[in-house]
């Protein structure tokens, strides 16, 4: 699947709920972490069991994000939203491959004991501290399900005791960098953090267009108005464009007129139906903006 853009949205209203089936994100993120107080978790996690159960009238991939390991309230997230029609989790202030492990752990029993397809919900460590770039990249590499790193940027400069100085990207620059090639190494994607001046566009343009020569496939975002901007900025590469067309070619016909299952080498490398739903984004996403 294309990450050029995932908007987190508070699972404890149900006007934004509703109005995020309207959304074009690439995913829609229902939030349990930040934007909703402890005496609200609760509520909030039978929202996101509802949202579910209607998934179909949503257009865009379905991801959670659960609470933070040390807050505790992590795994009862996750037995209570890990239902078929989950598409990822976000894991926010990862630290280390461990935090990932005792997750990946509890999500493969969940998917085992409620009959959903194994290693089919993706995970998506969020790096929001100083240990959390240090050890990035084993993060990144630790479990199979992993299919991105995010970067926390507030969250960071909280943890390393650095005001947020507009225009003045020094504090966080060396773990914004870093980040998506520790990813990279890893064989995953990295999306960027959020840029929290909701009205300002041509700022938010300029910050994804750094965070795309960067590395970053895309950003998290928190406002409807960011994601066209976005995606945008995100368009497909030439040499993304150029590798879809080599897998759409390979799989066409295993794909269309097999069962579907297995893979193929190409160029040196194993490809299946999770690339050929991949390249297939990409081609659809050039012809949306053709």
């Amino acid at each position: 699947m294309i990450l050029r853009s995932l908007i987190f949205v508070p699972s404890n209203s149900k006007r934004f709920i509703e109005k995020a089936k309207a959304l074009n994100a690439d995913i829609i993120c229902f939030d349990l972490e930040d934007s909703v107080p402890f005496n609200e978790k609760t509520t909030a996690r039978q929202a996101i069991v509802d949202v579910l159960a209607k998934k179909a009238e949503y257009r865009s991939n379905i991801y959670i994000r659960i609470n933070s390991l040390e807050s505790g309230l992590a795994f009862s997230d996750l037995k209570s939203i890990i239902q078929e029609g989950v598409d990822g989790i976000v894991v926010p202030k990862v630290n280390d491959k461990e935090e990932v492990n005792q997750i990946e752990h509890l999500t493969s029993s969940l998917e085992k004991e409620r009959g959903i397809e194994k290693d089919s919900i993706k995970l998506m460590p969020s790096i929001e501290s100083a240990k959390g770039v240090v050890n990035a990249h084993s993060i990144a590499k630790s479990v199979e399900r992993i299919n991105a790193l995010v970067f926390g940027v507030f969250d960071f400069l909280y943890d390393m005791h650095l005001d947020y100085v507009e225009d003045d990207e020094v504090g966080y620059q060396y773990a914004r960098a870093k980040i998506p090639v520790d990813a990279r190494a890893a064989g995953v994607a990295a999306l960027d953090g959020i840029w929290q001046k909701v009205h300002d566009i041509e700022g938010l343009r300029n910050d994804a267009s750094i965070a795309r020569r960067l590395g970053y496939s895309g950003k998290t975002i928190i406002h409807p108005s960011h994601i066209d901007p976005v995606h945008k900025i995100f368009m497909p590469s030439k040499n993304e464009i150029e590798w879809a067309k080599k897998v759409l070619q390979a799989l066409r016909e295993p794909m269309e007129m097999g069962d579907g299952k297995g893979a193929i080498k190409l160029e040196g490398k194993m490809i299946d139906a999770a690339h050929y739903k991949q390249a297939k984004a990409i081609l659809n996403t050039i012809d949306e903006l053709e």
